[in-house]
C-alpha cells in the first residue's frame, strides 16, 4: 500500500492531501531508472579504466616476469660475449701465435648476419626494443662462436702438423759459423758499398769463401733457382718453406738444386759465390713472412746458445757496410 502525501497550504494553513497521477508516477521512475542507469555506466567506464579485472592482473604480472627473464637473458648475453671476446684474444694473440698463424680478422669476426628484416617480425610489439635487442645480442655470439669454432679447427689442424711446421720454419745458419766470425753485414739500416748511402738491408751477409757449402734452413720446396732477372742477387735459390716463410740464398757459384724440388733442413743446396750486386765472396740470406723480411737472428735458434744470440744481438746493433 503506497503512502499518502500531504502538502501545506500556506493560505489555509491547512494540510491537504496530493494526488498523484499514474502518468507522473510512471515519469517518476523512468527519471529515477535513467539516473541509476546513467550511474551504472559511469561506474562501469571508471572501473573498466582504472581497475583491472582478474585476467588483466595475471597478464600483467606474466609480462613484467617476461620483462625480467629478457632482462636476465640479456645479462647472461652479455657475459657469454665477455667470454667470448676473452676466447678469440687468446685464440690470435697465444693459440695461433704459437702455431706461426695469422689472427682472424676484426672484419671477419664481426661480420653481420641476416639482412635488414631479420627482425621484422618482433616489431609492433609494446615490448619489441627489448626482444630485438635480445635477438640481436643472440645473433652475433652465435656468429663469433661459429668463426672461433672454424679457428680452433685450423688451431687443431697447425698441432696435429706441428712437427711438420718445426722442420719447416727456418732454424738454423745457411753455412757452416760455429765461431760466429763469417758475419759480415747485419739485418737493417746499413752502409750501401757501391753508392756510399745508407739504406735497408733486408738480410745478413755471411762472409766465406767461394764453394763453401750453403744449407737450406728448412724442409721446404725450391721455387727458384737460378740466375737473378735483374741480376742484383746473382745466382739465387728461393726456398717456399709453407706457413706463409721464403728463404733467399744470394751470389751462389754453382746451384744443386731446381724449382719444385723437395728439400730438407741441412741439406747442401749450393755454394758460396761472388755473383751479382757484390763486393767479394759471401752469402745474402734472408727470411720472409708473407713477403715481409725479418731479422734472420731470431731464426737461429737450432744453432745459438742463449750467450752466442745475446752477443750476435750486440754486434748487430753496430753499424756496418754491406757486401752486396
Amino acid at each position: 500500500m503506497s503512502k499518502v502525501k500531504y502538502k501545506f497550504n500556506k493560505k489555509a494553513l491547512t494540510f491537504d492531501r496530493v494526488h498523484t497521477t499514474f502518468r507522473k508516477r510512471l515519469l517518476y521512475f523512468f527519471t529515477h531508472l535513467s539516473t541509476g542507469v546513467v550511474f551504472a555506466a559511469v561506474g562501469l567506464i571508471l572501473a573498466y579504466n582504472l581497475l583491472d579485472s582478474p585476467k588483466e592482473r595475471a597478464q600483467k604480472r606474466e609480462i613484467e616476469e617476461m620483462k625480467l627473464r629478457y632482462q636476465i637473458l640479456n645479462d647472461q648475453l652479455d657475459k657469454a660475449r665477455r667470454i667470448m671476446e676473452d676466447l678469440q684474444d687468446r685464440d690470435d694473440n697465444i693459440y695461433r701465435v704459437i702455431f706461426e698463424a695469422e689472427p682472424i680478422p676484426g672484419s671477419i669476426r664481426e661480420a653481420g648476419i641476416g639482412g635488414i628484416d631479420r627482425y621484422e617480425a618482433l616489431k609492433g610489439y609494446t615490448n619489441s626494443e627489448i626482444m630485438i635487442e635480445t635477438a640481436t645480442k643472440m645473433d652475433k655470439i652465435m656468429g663469433k662462436l661459429y668463426v672461433q669454432s672454424k679457428s680452433f679447427d685450423e688451431v687443431f689442424e697447425l698441432a696435429r702438423n706441428k712437427e711438420r711446421m718445426l722442420a719447416s720454419i727456418p732454424a738454423i745458419q745457411p753455412v757452416n759459423n760455429k765461431d760466429l766470425r763469417r758475419i759480415g753485414s747485419y739485418f737493417g739500416t746499413r752502409m750501401d758499398p757501391f753508392y756510399k748511402v745508407r739504406k735497408f738491408h733486408e738480410g745478413m751477409d755471411f762472409s766465406a769463401s767461394v764453394g763453401t757449402e750453403i744449407y737450406a734452413t728448412g724442409n721446404g720446396t725450391i721455387v727458384e733457382a737460378g740466375r737473378d732477372i735483374q741480376g742484383g742477387y746473382g745466382n739465387i735459390i728461393i726456398i717456399d718453406h709453407g706457413y706463409s716463410y721464403k728463404t733467399v740464398y744470394a751470389h751462389l757459384s754453382r746451384i744443386f738444386v731446381k724449382p719444385g724440388q723437395k728439400i730438407l733442413r741441412g741439406q747442401i743446396i749450393g755454394y758460396v759465390g761472388n755473383t751479382g750486386k757484390s763486393t767479394s765472396p759471401h752469402l745474402h740470406y734472408e727470411v720472409r713472412k708473407s713477403g715481409i723480411p725479418l731479422n734472420p737472428i731470431y731464426f737461429f735458434f737450432n744453432d745459438l746458445t742463449p750467450e752466442e744470440f745475446q752477443m750476435m744481438l750486440e754486434l748487430s746493433s753496430r753499424p756496418s757496410q754491406t757486401m752486396d
